[in-house]
């Protein structure tokens, strides 16, 4: 039972990774920058759905699409103010501007939101239910569809609809995309804005499971950032089930090992999978011309 247990609850974090380590796989194929306050946006949203519910009483479905909408308004606004600027110039500062970022955010949410965890209540998170034998909560299934859903819904929209094919052009040859028509930049606004919308959810869909605080956000940004390492940047999937791998090895730890070896047993398995895969699980070497 206690195998079963940590199976669950292990893929249901590792599905919040899979989010956030998507959202790195957006911004990184389309611009080849990432978004080093995805942790920090994950907080927001958390946050934005935790005052719209509990401080003003909407209901969650009201809530959801407006915490959702204001994560991928930061998303803009980080790309053209951290990111773009410095692109433009060839600099890599965008790395420590959008890190800046983050820590801007974390700040005014504890000036605003406050120092203290905060419990967001979910109907889904208080009833467990029996599935083949394990107690399992409504919310751990609905985190694990979510993901794992999300991931179908980004591979099929890439490869069916207008948008999503002009992504990948903007991902394969930039410059021969906007001789097509393409407009590069609007396309990496919204695949930033993508980016935070996913780590948003990320951040609503785990609220209710862990407390709502101004740096929650920390260290699932960190672990999601080593998913996506570990599968494979380039790799939507392989990044998505470096997330389910990820959490499902920290919950097995926990459970058999204790909390205390937790960390150090997930990111030891990650440079280990990275010592013996440099690009990742399920990544693939680049080809140099010469």
């Amino acid at each position: 039972m206690l195998l079963g247990a940590s199976v669950v609850s292990g893929l249901a974090i590792g599905a919040m990774y899979g989010l956030l380590a998507l959202g790195y796989h957006v911004t990184w194929v389309v611009s080849r920058s990432v978004n080093f306050a995805q942790g920090s946006v994950m907080m927001l949203g958390a946050v934005l759905a935790f005052a719209l519910t509990v401080g003003v009483g909407w209901p969650m479905a009201a809530a959801l699409p407006v915490a959702l909408a204001g994560c991928a308004a930061f998303g803009v606004v980080l790309e053209r103010v951290a990111v773009r600027p410095f692109r433009a110039r060839g600099s890599d500062s965008w790395l420590m501007a959008t890190v800046a970022a983050g820590m801007l955010v974390e700040n005014a949410a504890l000036f605003l939101f406050g120092k203290e965890p905060r419990g967001m209540p979910s109907a889904l998170a208080t009833e467990p239910l029996t599935l083949f034998g394990v107690g399992v909560l409504p919310l751990q299934i609905v985190i694990l569809l979510a993901g794992i859903g999300l991931a179908l819904a980004f591979v099929a929209a890439t490869r069916g609809t207008p948008y999503g094919k002009a992504l990948l052009a903007v991902v394969q040859n930039p410059r021969a995309a906007q001789l097509m028509g393409i407009d590069a930049a609007r396309v990496t606004v919204f695949a930033y804005a993508l980016s935070s919308a996913l780590a948003g959810l990320a951040g609503i869909l785990i609220a209710p499971l862990y407390s709502v605080s101004a740096d929650m956000g920390f260290v699932f940004g960190i672990k999601g950032f080593a998913a996506a390492i570990l599968g494979g940047l380039e790799n939507p999937w392989g990044v998505v089930l470096a997330g389910l791998l990820l959490g499902l090895a920290e919950a097995l730890t926990t459970a058999f090992a204790g909390s205390a070896a937790t960390v150090m047993a997930s990111f030891g398995l990650v440079i280990l999978a990275l010592y013996l895969r440099p690009h990742g699980l399920f990544g693939r070497a680049g080809v140099r011309k010469v």
